[in-house]
This record gives C-alpha cells, sequence and structure tokens, in this order.
C-alpha cells in the first residue's frame, strides 16, 4: 500500500469544525509538506478549486498550481499529485508550464484530471461546464493535447474542445506526467479507461471497492491493453489508542449544522455528480466520502481493515485528517509500520 494525503488547502478538511489549527496559507503547507516528506509519506493531492467547497465559498483557499510548484521545491521525494479541471485551463500554456514543473520537481509531478461539478464555481471563475458526459469527453482531448505537446514537436491537434496547429513546447520532460482521474458514471469509467494511467475514487466500503477495481481495471485492459498503474481512494483516519477515543472523535466531527457555509457546495455536489453511491449527511461533514471506509479505531484495528482494502485491489490511500500535521505524524509512527509489516509476514507465509 502507498500512502498519500490531501494538502489541505481550504484550511482544513471538516465541514462542521469551524477552526481546525490548519491555516490556508503557504507557511502551514510548507510546515506539512516538508513533515511528511521527512515521515516518508509517497504522495500528496493538490486539489484545485477557487471556491472553498469545506468551509463555504466565502472562506480562503489556496491555488493548486501555485502551491505544487512550491511543495515540489522544498520537498525531494514527495510525488506531488495535482488536480487539474480542464474548463480551467489551455492545454499549451498547461503543457509549457508542466515543463517547467518537471525540472523544478525532478520529475515527480503528475495529474488527477478532474471534470468539473461545482456550477458556480465555473460561473463566478469563468470555466467550461459541459454536460456531465461530455465533460469526459472535454477531459480526453485535453489528456491527448498534453501527451502530444510534450512529446511531439511541432503539434497539432483538431477537436471538438481543442484546436491548434504546429504548437511548440520546449524543453521537453524526461518523462511524461502520470495521469490519474476518477469517475463513477458508466461513460466515467469508460472515458477514464481510455486515457488515465491510475484510477482514484472517493470513499467506499471493502466491497465496493472490490466491485469497483475489478469494473475499472477491466476496461482499462480492454481499451489499453493493461489494468491501472494505481487504484486510489480517499479516507479519512482516525487513529487512537483505544477504538472509543477514536469513536469520541468521529462524534465530534459529524456533529452537523445544516446552516453551515459548506452545506451548500454540498448539496450542489450530489446534484451536478452521477454518483454510484448516495451520499449521506453524516459523509458529508468531510466529503469525498473520506468517512465510508470507516477507518476509525486502533492501529490494529485500522491496519486490518487497510489490509482488506489492498485485498480488494486498492493500492493507494489518499489519507485526511485534522490536524494534519499531528496526524500526519501519529499515522506514520503507529499504523504505517503495522501494515507493512503484516502485509511482509502475510507474503512470506
Amino acid at each position: 500500500m502507498r500512502f498519500g494525503y490531501w494538502t489541505p488547502v481550504y484550511g482544513g478538511f471538516l465541514r462542521n469544525v469551524e477552526d481546525e489549527g490548519m491555516p490556508a496559507t503557504w507557511d502551514y503547507i510548507r510546515r506539512v509538506s516538508t513533515l511528511a516528506d521527512r515521515l516518508g509519506f509517497e504522495l500528496t493531492l493538490v486539489p484545485e478549486l477557487y471556491l472553498n467547497d469545506r468551509k463555504g465559498p466565502e472562506a480562503p483557499s489556496l491555488e493548486a498550481w501555485s502551491l505544487a510548484t512550491a511543495i515540489a521545491a522544498v520537498t525531494d521525494d514527495l510525488e506531488v499529485l495535482t488536480a487539474i479541471r480542464p474548463g480551467y485551463h489551455n492545454p499549451q500554456i498547461t503543457a509549457k508550464t508542466l515543463s517547467t514543473l518537471a525540472d523544478i520537481s525532478g520529475d515527480r509531478l503528475s495529474l488527477n484530471v478532474v471534470a468539473a461539478w461545482w456550477e458556480e464555481e465555473a460561473r463566478q471563475f469563468g470555466g467550461v461546464f459541459p454536460a456531465h458526459d461530455e465533460r469526459y469527453v472535454h477531459c480526453r482531448e485535453f489528456v491527448d493535447a498534453l501527451r502530444g505537446l510534450l512529446s511531439t514537436t511541432p503539434y497539432s491537434q483538431h477537436g471538438t474542445y481543442f484546436t491548434f496547429d504546429s504548437t511548440v513546447v520546449e524543453p521537453k520532460p524526461a518523462q511524461l506526467p502520470k495521469i490519474y482521474a476518477g469517475g463513477e458514471s458508466e461513460g466515467g469509467r469508460e472515458s477514464i479507461g481510455g486515457f488515465a494511467d491510475s484510477y482514484v475514487t472517493h470513499g467506499g466500503t471493502v466491497e465496493e471497492l472490490r466491485e469497483k477495481a475489478a469494473d475499472v481495471n477491466a476496461r482499462r485492459t480492454r481499451l489499453q491493453g493493461a489494468p491501472f498503474e494505481s487504484i486510489g481512494m480517499s479516507a479519512y483516519v482516525i487513529v487512537r489508542d483505544s477504538e472509543a477515543e477514536a469513536r469520541a472523535e468521529l462524534e465530534r466531527i459529524t456533529t452537523i449544522d445544516p446552516a453551515s457555509p459548506g452545506y451548500a457546495s454540498f448539496e450542489e455536489f450530489t446534484r451536478h455528480s452521477n454518483l454510484d453511491v448516495e451520499v449521506s449527511a453524516r459523509e458529508y461533514s468531510v466529503g469525498t466520502r473520506a468517512l465510508r471506509p470507516e477507518l476509525v479505531g486502533t492501529p490494529e484495528q485500522v491496519a486490518e481493515k487497510i489490509r482488506a482494502y489492498q485485498d480488494a485491489g486498492v493500492n493507494l490511500l489518499l489519507i485526511q485528517a485534522s490536524p494534519l500535521h499531528e496526524e500526519l505524524e501519529r499515522i506514520a509512527s503507529d499504523l504505517i509500520p503495522l501494515v507493512n509489516e503484516d502485509r511482509a509476514h502475510a507474503l512470506s507465509v
């Protein structure tokens, strides 16, 4: 299992807790990034949102690409998985940016290609917001453009959404950035199977992830000749010395206030997304269904659950936790060694 974490661009992850001690500032992101790099976390996902969907649209949040550049500059080993929504980007300029970021990061940058879901954000920031299934056509054309621009000089493309002729992007990166993408609808899964290297998904039960991993790997094998390199899942992690302590923390963060500023964005997300399971109000408390895996308990209990997900086909965990600087240390010292040791023992038997 690879262990990664979400960079807290929103000032935290919790919709029901106003102040998590995780300010939306570069000073805090730098602290978390260098800590995670030192602790041995392999990847950070930097989400791209121009409005804050956790604390409310009027709350501060940080911009993904500025952060990705800065994180790459202050870390040595972290893979910087930066989200990108094609409706807000020009592929030619994005390719040029990527060629520079490849140099800054030592080819540690990868892309999480996201079909946008927030209509109000698109209105405010001038984003392209096609109908649901068309967003994946849009994503596919964008990825094709990036790969072409970063591997061929000059490069031309004529499509429904992106058309350009004889564009030069130099220098070229030593390797193309890996493409991660997630989608749950029939159209989304089929499209992603044709263009992505890795699949990422919101949290789910072990059986939900077993079915999903089998389904998307079969699609990619049919469309690209091999299963996905990684299946990643978002999960909120609460590890404590006792199960009672962990459950008390879960109760604290899931006490819902329907009047909270983030509730409207939750309702819009569910309205504009074609999800494969219903999102409960409790799950709204964190977002990305990160509570659904129930990674809550003692280190031994959570490690056992993680091994079940690994057996189901998940090999990348995208962790959310609060406050992140404290919880990453706890997870690195108390949880990850258990997962790795037990897995090594199982393979030796």
